[in-house]
């Protein structure tokens, strides 16, 4: 009986499309898992709200904060409605503890910027915060990655820009917080 045997080439060839083919459908494997994580978005703000001030050093008790539209890292003039959502309810559940927050979109002196909410810019901090008797600003940024998107909230103090605490946390990146967020051609 004489058996057939192929080259050495052919095997580690066939050896490495089967590792390629492996490796390809892993990707897509971790990437549907990241879609498909169901995440208390909720839950996780307000978690992170208690944890921003039990961090937070110098804010005067009852003095207001004010609110910022959560903004992209890479472009701090433009938001989303993750950004929106996330000052939103980053406020809320400030509120809650305790915190003066001052609901800045009801003023009619504060330029909006419609389907962007309120962006607050260096330069008006100061103005905005005297006009409203506050003594810091909830400001945050996030990026989005490849599966998951990068939050950091801080509370900055409005006469010396000082950073009185912070917070990052991590997010999925599922369909939900896919849908809040600009498609990629709209970036």
């Amino acid at each position: 009986m004489k058996y057939f045997t192929l080259p050495k080439q052919v095997h580690a060839i066939t050896l490495l499309l089967i590792l390629l083919l492996l490796t390809g459908c892993a990707s897509n494997t971790t990437a549907n898992r990241t879609q498909d994580v169901d995440v208390d978005i909720q839950g996780v703000i307000q978690q992170a709200a208690g944890d921003l001030l039990k961090n937070t050093r110098g804010l005067a008790p009852g003095k207001p904060l004010i609110a910022a539209t959560f903004v992209n890292v890479d472009n701090l003039q433009q938001t989303s409605t993750l950004g929106r959502m996330l000052s939103e309810t980053f406020s809320s559940s400030l509120t809650r503890s305790g915190q003066t927050v001052i609901e800045v979109k009801m003023r009619d002196s504060l330029f909006i910027q419609e389907r962007t909410g309120e962006l607050i810019l260096s330069r008006e901090v100061r103005s905005l915060s005297a006009s409203h008797d506050s003594q810091a600003v909830l400001l945050g940024t996030y990026a989005q990655g490849g599966t998951h998107v990068y939050v950091n909230i801080r509370i900055v103090r409005t006469t010396d820009n000082v950073i009185l605490g912070s917070k990052d946390l991590r997010l999925p990146l599922n369909r939900d917080i896919r849908a809040m967020l600009p498609s990629p051609g709209a970036r």
